[in-house]
């Protein structure tokens, strides 16, 4: 067993559960994670594979005998009519019959509807009269000679939910963590693999859970199909709801006129908008209106009434283009429904996740390991809704006076929501602070950038997306699709940049560079690459530098698996192609190999040495222990130190995917390079 998981058990005993478990039990119940893992949760939650084998026996009972499937409907309605009672697991909604003024069930998979049923049920369950809830209900069945009395009566009704969770002993716990466990932990509790994922993609996968913490917090999400971007609001707590197909009316999500029933937002912490996207649906204006001004105040009004609600507002869909043809001829909100390209309603949204970092869904992304059984954690996140962190952030940092009032509220609410799930025990180091500052700060920012592309007159007083520390030292925060693509200049620049007799060449796509940037002779340069960043290749980081080149000194510690040998390969075939005029070339590798790879690397090297000679490379290698350094030295008075050395970039996402062959397409890890003249 992991070391974390033991970790996890000692901590957390009854509270976990082997992740697994539920994937291998999802497959044979149409239900949410939350009644499985609920199910779990109180037979399988230990480390005991004994323990766990009688338990996953004793849910598969439970399941046999008490879930409703659809097609055995029949059959459940026989065992209850034969037993007289019978419990059984179905989700139950609740209406009012104000012609009989009563309450009266509905139950999705069994069939039965207009059930009535207790008051006092109804009002120790409010959310039945919503959407309904998973539920273990006591049926009975008592026949009788009167004319129009339904047989069935509902004996009682238990959401299927935790009751009460310790959130103090939840904060003293989180101490015996890291921080990366405990973010391990986490991404672990909503079903996936955290070694899959960098520091940066767990962030965005973790920011799906701040409305779930964070009252009122208006969150959009657009990307590819394929990445998981409504998993989490459909499975992991019963206190959201998805929307399917993103289409619902006012009354519906709001208040009815003609009854004054309360909608969605008065009975869920989460609504959650499914396939949001879609420029050809159809939407009503009013609709929009009453969403404007919910979102901002957390009010809405419907005749002369005005009500109030928490509910928070996620909006998740499928793009249209790719970044790069948004980035350079629409906007990313492009693929939204024409009549949400409102910009008044756009500027009520506090962060939009890039869901085109998000890697698809595919096995080796779930995990096997434990996690919290996900209604526990749901209740943790709903009890942290009571607490506000907006401003920790002040005792290290001050925002520009620039950032208007509505934006810092977005960016307040972002990093409050991300404290209170990594550091709910609030013990953050100035590092931590930042973390999450540039990352809330990056969101909004990205909101309003599309604003100011939508409405020039959002750029009327600038906004800059900048702070500083108690030492007055300055931080500016850039999207990564900012520092990947840039952003098109105006022809003004152009031409204020020919009167100053500057030669200005224009480029389709740079590296961290800006899209119009001045030709320049080779000098020193130093460059941050972000985690998760692409447009990165050998060639756009330091191309230039290897040529007029004959003799290179490579050092990098980790040559040993087959992707490291590939990148080796890749920038010996960049020294080639950028040198070939050279009679001969001169290449030397200095690594290091543990014996469990030194024979086998070996093999690789002199394979290697056979190929580029017949290119009039010489290529020589080294095994030294001492080696940590990772740097190429030239002849030519070049040396570029890279911070992660040739392997910089992450994990593809298959053999077929582009990016084993193009490198520009690969997802970087974070490291910096410095080239110097020497």
């Amino acid at each position: 067993m992991k070391a974390l998981d033991q970790k996890i058990i000692s901590n957390f005993e009854g509270k976990v559960v082997r992740k697994d478990l539920t994937k291998f039990l999802k497959d044979n119940a149409v239900v949410p994670s939350y009644v499985l893992e609920y199910l779990l949760g109180q037979h399988c939650s230990t480390n005991d594979e004994e323990i766990i084998s009688i338990g996953i026996e004793k849910v598969k009972g439970i399941l046999s005998n008490h879930f409703v499937h659809r097609d055995e409907a029949e059959v459940i309605k026989s065992k209850i009519r034969e037993k007289g009672t019978h419990r059984i697991i179905d989700k139950i909604s609740v209406r009012l019959n104000d012609k009989e003024d009563r309450y009266e069930a509905r139950f999705s998979n069994l069939g039965l509807k207009n059930i009535p049923i207790n008051d006092s049920i109804v009002k120790a369950n409010p959310k039945l009269l919503s959407e309904g809830v998973w539920s273990l209900v006591n049926m009975a069945y008592m026949a009788s000679e009167e004319r129009g009395v339904l047989p069935w009566i509902v004996e009682s009704v238990k959401a299927i939910q935790i009751s009460h969770v310790d959130i103090q002993e939840y904060k003293e716990e989180r101490a015996h963590f890291t921080t990366d466990e405990w973010m391990d932990l986490l991404m672990q509790s909503i079903g996936l693999n955290p070694e899959e994922f960098s520091t940066r993609s767990k962030f965005i996968q973790l920011s799906r859970l701040i409305p779930f913490t964070e009252n009122n917090y208006n969150l959009i999400e657009l990307g590819p199909k394929g990445t998981g971007k409504s998993h989490i609001f459909s499975e992991l707590s019963p206190h959201g709801i998805l929307i399917s197909g993103g289409e619902v009316s006012k009354a519906k999500l709001f208040v009815n006129n003609s009854n004054g029933a309360i909608g969605l937002v008065g009975y869920w912490d989460v609504i959650a908008y499914d396939e949001f996207a879609g420029k050809t649906k159809r939407v009503d204006r009013g609709l929009v209106d009453i969403m404007k001004n919910y979102m901002a105040n957390k009010s809405f009004s419907r005749g002369a009434d005005v009500y109030q609600a928490e509910a928070s507002m996620v909006f998740v869909g499928n793009t249209d283009h790719s970044v790069q043809y948004m980035m350079k001829h629409t906007h990313l909100f492009d693929a939204l429904p024409k009549d949400y390209h409102d910009t008044a309603f756009l500027d009520r949204i506090h962060a939009y996740l890039p869901g085109w970092e998000v890697s698809k869904l595919r096995n080796e992304l779930f995990t096997n390991d434990f996690g919290f059984i996900v209604d526990y954690i749901a209740e943790v996140l709903k009890s942290l809704r009571k607490e506000d962190h907006s401003k920790l952030y002040q005792q290290y940092f001050t925002l520009s006076n620039s950032i208007t009032t509505r934006d810092k509220t977005a960016i307040e609410k972002t990093f409050s929501g991300l404290v209170k799930i990594i550091f709910p025990d609030l013990k953050m180091s100035k590092e931590d602070v930042k973390l999450i500052l540039d990352f809330a700060i990056e969101c909004r920012k990205r909101v309003k950038m599309q604003l100011i592309k939508m409405d020039e007159t959002f750029n009327d007083d600038p906004v800059y997306f900048e702070y500083t520390d108690e030492a007055n030292e300055k931080f500016e925060v850039q999207t990564l699709e900012e520092i990947e693509y840039g952003e098109p200049k105006q022809e003004s620049q152009i031409e204020q940049a020919a009167t100053e007799n500057r030669t200005i060449e224009v480029v389709e796509v740079t590296s961290a560079e800006p899209i119009i940037e001045e030709t320049k002779t080779l000098s020193s340069f130093s460059k941050q690459i972000r985690e998760n960043q692409t447009n990165v290749s050998y060639e756009r980081l330091f191309g230039h530098y290897l040529e007029g080149a004959k003799d290179f000194l490579i050092q990098d510690p980790y040559i040993r698996l087959p992707h490291q040998f590939k990148n080796f390969m890749e920038l010996c075939s960049l020294i080639y192609k950028k040198n070939q005029e050279a009679e001969t070339i001169n290449i030397k590798l200095i690594t290091w190999n543990d014996n469990d790879f030194k024979e086998t690397s070996i093999i690789n090297f002199e394979e290697i040495k056979d190929s580029l000679g017949e290119m009039n490379i010489e290529f020589d290698y080294e095994f030294k222990e001492s080696a940590h350094d990772r740097y190429i030295v030239m002849n030519n008075g070049w040396k570029i130190m890279l911070g992660r050395g040739l392997d910089m970039w992450q994990k593809s996402n298959g053999k077929y995917d582009i990016a084993e062959y193009l490198q520009e397409k690969r997802k970087c890890k974070e490291f910096d390079v410095v080239v110097i003249a020497e």
